[in-house]
C-alpha cells in the first residue's frame, strides 16, 4: 500500500492513478462525468493505492472536509477484484483518519460492506450520475490507550 499527497506523486504515478479512476468510474460504469474535480490538488488530500507489476490496481482518495475526513473514489481494477485489496485500502485509510469521524457516499449495493468498517447510513438513497448511492458516516472513535 502506498500513500501520498498530490505534491509527492511523480507525473507517471499521477497519470496512472487518474487513468485507473477513469477506466472504472467513467468507462466501466458508463458515467461520463468530470472525474478530475480539483480536490486531488488540495493540501490535505491523500491518495492511497496498491500496485501490481509497477502499476496501480486499487485506489481510494481521502479528503479533509472540515472536522471530518471523507473517503471516496474507492476502486479495484476488474482483474484484481476478490483479493481483499479494497479492504486493505480501507484499513490504511482508517489508520490515516484516526479517531476523527469520517463520511463517504457508498454505491448502495456496497453499504453492507462499509458497515463492517463502522459506517452507518445517514440519509436516503440518491442517484449520483445514475448510480444509486447512500450517504454513510463513521462516528468519532474513542482513543484506546495501551496497557
Amino acid at each position: 500500500m502506498r500513500v501520498a499527497g498530490f505534491d509527492e506523486l511523480d507525473a507517471r504515478t499521477a497519470y496512472l492513478l487518474w487513468q485507473l479512476r477513469e477506466s472504472v468510474f467513467v468507462v466501466e460504469q458508463s458515467c461520463p462525468y468530470p472525474e478530475l474535480d480539483g480536490r486531488d490538488l488540495e493540501p490535505g488530500t491523500r491518495h492511497v493505492w496498491a500496485e501490481y507489476g509497477g502499476a496501480p490496481v486499487a485506489y481510494l482518495r481521502l479528503l479533509e472536509d472540515h472536522e471530518e475526513a471523507r473517503i471516496g473514489r474507492v476502486l479495484v481494477a476488474a482483474g484484481h477484484r476478490g483479493r481483499g485489496l479494497a479492504g486493505r485500502l480501507m484499513e490504511v485509510a482508517l489508520d490515516l483518519v484516526g479517531p476523527r469521524p469520517s463520511r463517504l457516499d457508498a454505491q448502495s449495493y456496497l453499504a453492507g460492506w462499509y458497515e463492517r468498517y463502522g459506517y452507518a447510513q445517514t440519509g436516503p438513497e440518491f442517484l449520483d450520475d445514475g448510480i444509486p448511492h447512500v450517504p454513510m458516516r463513521r462516528p468519532a472513535q474513542s482513543v484506546r490507550t495501551r496497557p
